[in-house]
């Protein structure tokens, strides 16, 4: 797994006492909007369980890290589920549905309107992630979960959001690299979600949407969003989905989950968004 690679890069960095984001997070003066100054705050947090309760130092330089790119305002986003070594497939299954209720709550507008509340829900879902991976630990595990749930809960009265239903459309969302139309290993794990998904509650249409960031022509960027959308359609045809079932389109680097300006390239808008209904 990428994360643990890199994690083992961190370790050595820390046996060399180069600790440096760890120290730093504790210490540091957020800058720009409620939401990310917020979202230092809650990586703070779990930094400071992580390294001086568990004495986790791995993952807590990972949260360590995240927390510092928020404190300098820059954009981060919830952990991506095929990112970790889930050994539970009901669990893994939970938090990528979980993902999906709090990437819901965000393009409702939760980060601009109750900044400090999605900060924690994030936060919340962050630390879930990181002690299922490890799960054995399930009194950190819940205490984790049930602070996200809780705080969704909030949000949704705060936003007026229905109640989640097992007959309403469910959305997986798939990142490309830049430039990019070939579907990962990840981007695999999201298709084999939405199926599974769809095969639980009776559904069989899929409808997928590709985007881009704001790099490149917009011209070019359409183009690239709608080659996005078939190497989906092509991962779910080559799971046994019917071509009648699958409607594709491409919206270019219009509809941004982040925005950006021109010319910027960022990770979580380049996607395709599959909607199974």
């Amino acid at each position: 797994m990428a994360r643990k690679i890199v994690g083992a890069v961190v370790t050595l960095a820390l046996l060399g006492g180069c600790a440096y984001d760890i120290e730093d997070i504790r210490t540091v003066q957020p800058v720009g909007r409620p939401f990310t100054q917020a979202l230092t705050e809650e990586y703070r947090q779990i930094v400071a369980f992580e390294s001086d309760k568990m004495y986790d130092w791995i993952d807590a330089s990972y949260f360590a890290h995240k927390g510092l790119l928020a404190a300098q305002a820059e954009e981060v986003l919830p952990e991506l589920v095929f990112d970790w070594d889930i050994a539970d497939p009901e669990a893994r299954e939970e938090l990528v549905v979980a993902r999906g209720r709090l990437e819901g709550v965000f393009d409702l507008g939760a980060r601009e309107l109750y900044p400090a509340t999605a900060a924690h829900a994030q936060g919340r879902y962050d630390c879930w992630i990181e002690q299922q991976e490890e799960g054995w630990q399930t009194e950190h595990i819940a205490a984790c979960r049930d602070g996200f749930y809780a705080t969704m809960t909030e949000l949704d009265a705060l936003l007026g959001a229905p109640a989640a239903s097992p007959s309403s459309p469910s959305l997986y969302t798939v990142y490309f690299a830049w430039d990019s139309d070939v579907v990962t290993a990840g981007g695999n794990v999201a298709v084999d979600d939405a199926i599974t998904a769809a095969s639980k509650v009776g559904l069989s249409e899929y409808a997928v949407t590709g985007y881009t960031d704001t790099s490149g022509s917009a011209q070019y960027n359409l183009g690239l969003s709608l080659r996005r959308a078939n190497a989906i359609k092509e991962s779910l045809m080559a799971r046994g989905v019917q071509k009648k079932n699958i409607s594709v389109a491409g919206r270019g680097e219009s509809d941004l989950a982040v925005p950006t300006p021109d010319g910027v390239r960022a990770q979580a808008n380049r996607r395709a968004v599959i909607i199974i209904q």
